[in-house]
């Protein structure tokens, strides 16, 4: 069973944009997957819920109360695992998940205060044990990018100073507010026009691939 943790000190970063993706393109490859939801607004359990009718449904699991007990509600044959945590969290925060998961995956948006937010969470990130003895690795997402703007450019520029590198740059786009109210995935469907935001995240999944 891989578990992936996306986590982010900033509110608003992407996370359910990314744990829902993730989550509902391990299902459509025919992963028995689940969701555990651990952020207090439960953003992830109701697009779940939305999607329970699809032969690709995510399993949603409640986690924002009872981290240490949560796994104890997963099935025994779940393959695929992907948490959405709580935001404004920092790594002692988040101990329960840091311990199961294969890999974190943290979006960040192209603004100063994002960047300034998501420094000192990493550094905290940086202290866990099982990252500093390479058991964990941490990946970041270049979330709502406009390749076009020098402010973008400047955010990969800058991300590619940290020590974690940058797994993905995903594209600004008004689709995934939509597709994530609807249960739904970039994932779900097989259209030419969907497909150039699907290649935003084949760096992303490779990476996890091998994590």
């Amino acid at each position: 069973m891989k578990t992936v943790l996306v986590a982010s000190s900033k509110g608003g970063a992407g996370k359910t944009t990314v744990a829902t993706h993730l989550a509902a393109h391990a299902a459509v490859d025919g992963l028995r997957t689940a969701i555990i939801d651990a952020d207090p607004q439960q953003s992830s359990m109701r697009w779940a819920e939305r999607r329970a009718g699809m032969d690709s449904a995510v399993l949603p699991i409640a986690g924002a109360r009872r981290a240490k007990s949560t796994w104890k509600s997963l099935p025994e044959d779940t393959q695929r695992v992907i948490i959405d945590a709580p935001a404004g969290s920092m790594a002692d925060d988040l101990d329960a998940w840091l311990e199961h998961a294969d890999a974190v995956v943290v979006p960040v948006q192209p603004s100063a205060l994002d960047l300034d937010a998501t420094v000192p969470f990493l550094n905290t990130l940086a202290q866990h044990p099982r990252v500093r003895r390479g058991e964990l690795r941490v990946g970041l997402v270049a979330n709502r990018m406009k390749p076009w703007t020098s402010a973008s450019q400047a955010t990969l520029d800058l991300l590619a100073q940290w020590p974690y590198p940058v797994v993905a740059s995903l594209r600004d786009s008004q689709a995934y507010v939509l597709l994530v109210g609807l249960g739904r995935s970039l994932f779900d469907y097989r259209s030419t026009r969907v497909r150039g935001h699907q290649e935003d995240w084949e760096t992303l999944l490779t990476w996890l691939r091998r994590a």
